[in-house]
């Protein structure tokens, strides 16, 4: 004997509603045909109602259970239809008021909605397909096996394949396995059978069908990086011509003047002081020429900063006194101490008073040097911040121009040196005019997570 008895198959739903209705029907049947046999009725009259009677509980037994089966048969189409994704197909019949009427509404609404839902959802795939396809920027997508699934048009043109033959290829066969390792993102120089030169490397992780996937982004830097370059040397050769232009010109000039005069013979009375005059240009002229140079040559050969605990308003207690030329007031702020480059922080905040103690020489207006920690910044930032009432910017666009200036005898290059100082602390520099009154204000900004420490001792004093 086996170990256990097979279990008997259970009657379907339907069969059981028919069985229900039959046992609902049986009672009253059965009185029925015991009154019409025991009764004084004829053989012909008792046959007849007894088929009658049979026929009656029968037809409503199968009556009941069409009622009850059909809705259900059409209520699993549906889902069904919709498990195929066919979505075109509704309840006939549906209607409010009725228990059943109402489950046929909710599922036409159903599928209606699902039926958008897949629409917009196609479209989105169909964009996000044109999208991929369009874009100059190489996508690869890997599983957990680092087999390719998916690859766009720039992407098999970067590997000069097509599509179809690159799907479904390991990483390393493709020599992309070094783009799937290491940090990201990051630069890289290498080639490929498409394309040669500098390449940003990104990744990200997501999962599909519940298997996890990774997206990888390469981008071409090298035509964006020539451009560039090309436009900065442009601007650098202007730059430099003008400069360069404006004193040899006079030189020049000044050369041919003294060249004529040493030439008359007999030379005139005065030549010796036109000499020591035409000498004296050139010599003026070379100097600011040197100094230009200089001034380049520092701007290019900024060095990194070296990093040491600086208290804030040590610095700025330090420049402000180092102004003589007019009063800077302070508004004090908690006590911290950062890391920073002394020498460079004190030369970007030189440069800011300056700039601002020029400014109100106009307008006879003051200066005032502050810090704080902004709230609710993310991440945590601390800013110093320079205001003046002065008359303001008037030229925005040329502020961080290497030197452009408007000051007579300005070098043009300490905004872009501050600029300078203080991306390589991690923070930025903003110069905008004053929406309070006239004037302008100077905000350097680091992340505090360069603080060293943090020690709030209350305000600082003035």
């Amino acid at each position: 004997m086996g170990s256990a008895h097979a279990r008997e198959p259970r009657l379907s739903h339907d069969r059981r509603i028919l069985l229900m209705a039959l046992a609902s029907a049986l009672p009253g049947a059965s009185i029925s045909l015991i009154f019409l046999w025991t009764g004084d009725y004829t053989p012909k009259v008792q046959w007849t109602l007894t088929v009658l009677i049979i026929t009656f509980c029968l037809g409503f037994a199968f009556a009941l259970r069409e009622r009850v089966v059909l809705p259900l048969q059409t209520l699993s189409n549906l889902l069904a239809a919709l498990g195929e994704g066919d979505f075109s197909i509704r309840a006939r019949g549906a209607r409010g008021g009725d228990p059943l009427g109402e489950v046929m509404v909710e599922v036409n609404a159903l599928v209606e909605t699902l039926r958008h839902q897949r629409l917009d959802a196609l479209e989105a795939t169909t964009l996000l397909r044109k999208v991929m396809a369009e874009i100059d920027v190489a996508v690869f997508t890997f599983d957990e096996e680092h087999e390719l699934k998916f690859v766009n048009r720039a992407g098999a043109r970067l590997l000069s394949q097509r599509a179809e033959r690159l799907l479904g290829r390991h990483a390393v066969e493709l020599d992309l396995a070094d783009c799937l390792s290491g940090e990201a993102p990051r630069v890289i120089n290498t080639a490929f059978p498409g394309g040669v030169g500098r390449w940003e490397v990104r990744r990200s992780q997501f999962r599909q069908g519940g298997r996890p996937h990774e997206l990888l982004v390469l981008s071409d830097l090298s035509q964006p990086l020539r451009e560039e370059e090309r436009q900065a040397w442009q601007r650098l050769i202007r730059v430099i011509g003008h400069e360069m232009n404006n004193s040899l010109a006079p030189i020049k000039s000044i050369a041919g003047s003294l060249s004529t005069i040493l030439e008359r013979e007999p030379p005139p009375s005065d030549w010796r002081d036109d000499v020591q005059r035409g000498l004296g240009v050139i010599a003026s002229r070379s100097e600011s020429l040197s100094r230009f140079m200089s001034a380049y040559a520092r701007l290019a050969k900024l060095p990194p900063p070296k990093l040491t605990p600086l208290d804030v308003h040590a610095v700025v207690d330090r420049v402000v006194t180092l102004e003589k030329a007019h009063h800077i007031s302070v508004a004090p702020g908690p006590r911290f101490s950062v890391q920073g480059d002394g020498d460079q922080l004190e030369q970007l905040l030189i440069n800011l008073i300056r700039n601002a103690v020029d400014a109100v020489r106009e307008t006879g207006g003051g200066v005032q040097v502050g810090w704080q920690r902004l709230p609710g910044s993310e991440p945590p930032t601390m800013e110093l911040w320079v205001e003046d009432e002065g008359p303001g910017l008037s030229n925005t666009g040329n502020l961080f121009v290497p030197f452009f200036t408007t000051k007579p005898g300005g070098s043009g290059i300490g905004l872009v040196l501050s600029r300078q100082i203080a991306e390589a602390h991690g923070g930025s520099l903003v110069l905008e005019n004053r929406e309070d009154r006239s004037g302008c204000r100077a905000s350097l900004r680091l992340p505090l997570h360069a603080v060293a420490q943090v020690r709030v001792e209350g305000l600082a004093p003035a």
